[in-house]
């Protein structure tokens, strides 16, 4: 028997593998879906985003081990298509909209992190928090402190230990 796909029905499935490719950027696949460029996962009224004073990073218990969280306890996260101690990120357009660069400082307090912090200029222009030579990033489908959604997510994204390792469980 030889099926028969007609022009239309080819354009609609072509049309729809587009729009999930689209809705996927850089591995968005978990959490409630892709947020808007810019968009604050975490509710701020998305002020000035520029310079900050005090950034600090921690670390928090987990069923993952011992991670390293922001001051607020929110989760960050290391891209394995960053080159580690580049200076740069690699993840721009619909990515930043999932991933959002954890923001950099002048002054930044590291509380139990045994890893080297820094700060390099992301793609956006503003500092972005570096922990070991990765750029850090948000998910933006973790909702609450604590939340580790991102782990894993397309195997290129990860939290990292306190000396700035990705953990890959």
């Amino acid at each position: 028997m030889r099926t028969r796909f007609s022009r239309r029905a080819a354009a609609v499935l072509l049309g729809a593998t587009a729009l999930a490719t689209a809705l996927a950027g850089c591995g968005g696949g978990a959490g409630d879906g892709p947020m808007s460029p810019g968009t604050d996962p975490y509710g701020s009224d998305g002020g000035e985003t520029g310079t900050m004073g005090a950034v600090s990073l921690t670390t928090a218990e987990t069923d993952l081990g011992t991670i390293v969280v922001d001051g607020d306890g929110k989760v960050v996260y290391q891209f394995d298509s960053d080159e580690q101690g580049a200076g740069v990120s690699t993840c721009e357009g619909q990515c930043l909209g999932n991933w959002p660069p954890v923001p950099g400082g002048e002054d930044v307090e590291a509380e139990g992190v045994t890893g080297e912090v820094g700060t390099i200029t992301g793609v956006d222009g503003e500092p972005q928090l570096t922990l070991n030579g990765w750029p850090l990033y948000y998910f933006a489908g973790d909702q609450a402190a604590g939340d580790t959604n991102g782990q894993g997510v397309d195997e290129v994204w990860w939290v990292l230990d306190p000396a700035g390792e990705p953990i890959r469980d």
